[in-house]
């Protein structure tokens, strides 16, 4: 501490001096509250953002690697059994968790690749984990 403090002496029965412990816990508890109703009108206001950017039809978010057409070739290259993923994921510019959140060893399509041959840009979400979902 450098010795600082702010005294506050006029006021309706609100004196603060940040000199004293109590004084100090008062300002902050203040900013402390000032602080939490500043990110929940970030919050809000990035909410009230992405729902007026849908409205025009943008989804928003990073353009997804996988489109239709990569994802039947992928499908076609993996039902080879000797299709090596890495290097149909590199041919295909992915990475091989890209490629195997789509498709199978198989070649037979995941619940996401079934979502965008069906015409769903964005697919399924994955599953909530055991820890988000109780943390919610």
């Amino acid at each position: 501490m450098r010795g600082v403090g702010l005294k506050l002496l006029a006021g309706a029965g609100a004196q603060i001096d940040t000199t004293t412990a109590t004084g100090r816990l008062e300002s902050g508890v203040f900013f402390a509250a000032f602080a939490e109703f500043e990110r929940e009108l970030i919050a809000e206001r990035t909410q009230a953002g992405l729902a007026a950017a849908r409205v025009p039809g943008r989804l928003g978010g990073r353009p997804r690697k996988m489109n239709r057409a990569t994802l039947q070739m992928a499908m076609a290259a993996m039902v080879d059994p000797k299709a090596v993923a890495a290097k149909v994921a590199k041919r295909l510019g992915l990475t091989t968790t890209t490629l195997y959140a789509y498709v199978n060893g198989d070649g037979s399509p995941k619940a996401a690749a079934q979502a965008l041959l069906d015409g769903q840009p964005h697919g399924p979400k994955p599953p909530r984990s055991s820890r988000q979902a109780t943390a919610a």
